[in-house]
Parts: C-alpha cells; sequence; structure tokens
C-alpha cells in the first residue's frame, strides 16, 4: 500500500484489515480517536509500535513519556510537525 492509498484509506469507517497494529494506530490518530490510535499502538511490541506510541504522546502533549517510546523505538525525538511525523512514520511503515 503507497502513502496515498494509506491516506485514501481514511474515507473508509474502519482501517483496512491488512495493517500492522502500528498502522492502524496512525490509521485510527488520522480519524481523529486518539484512544484508538493508542490502544492499537501499545498492542505491538516489536519496533513499530513504540514509535507510533512516541508520536501519539508527543502529539498528546506528554513529551517525557513521548522520550521514553523515542527510546525504546530507538529514535530520535521528532523536531518537525505533527502532520510531517505522521507522513514519515506511515510512509516508513508502509516500506
Amino acid at each position: 500500500m503507497t502513502l496515498e492509498e494509506f491516506r485514501e484509506s481514511l474515507r473508509g469507517a474502519g482501517p483496512p484489515g491488512n495493517l500492522t497494529l502500528a498502522l492502524g494506530g496512525l490509521w485510527w490518530d488520522a480519524k481523529g480517536n486518539w484512544n484508538r490510535a493508542h490502544e492499537s499502538a501499545q498492542q505491538d511490541e516489536g519496533p513499530e509500535g513504540p514509535w507510533v506510541h512516541a508520536y501519539l504522546h508527543r502529539k498528546e502533549g506528554d513529551s517525557s513519556n513521548a522520550a521514553y517510546w523515542y527510546r525504546r523505538a530507538g529514535k530520535t525525538p521528532a523536531r518537525c510537525s505533527l502532520e510531517q511525523e505522521w507522513s514519515t512514520i506511515s510512509e516508513s511503515l508502509l516500506g
């Protein structure tokens, strides 16, 4: 799936069935449902989930919690806009 196709999927009522938990978190975030996004990212214990988890806590304004999750993901805390970070993470996870 391309980033454009991922964005197009946001027109639906639910995420496409082939998404990872981390991508599902980004999908729910884009739909404005932070709680579902957080729940999905939190369930992904691989390297992708902590990255999305970090982004979500950054978006929430909880920088210390975000910093913890960036460390867990092995990522440098983002300094770009939230929109740019969402796109960067999405593109990376879509591969």
